[in-house]
């Protein structure tokens, strides 16, 4: 298997950026549905 440096992995998980994209999206969806379930909890 050999790669060429042109060829970018469709997912985006190779590069350092689109891991960190990924870890924010499944911060921030973590933290909406948290808040969402605590205010749902406190009623």
């Amino acid at each position: 298997m050999t790669s060429t440096f042109g060829q970018v992995d469709p997912t985006g998980l190779s590069s350092p950026l689109g891991q960190l994209v990924v870890l924010f999206g499944l911060v921030a969806s973590l933290t909406l549905l948290l808040r969402w379930w605590w205010q749902n909890r406190r009623r």
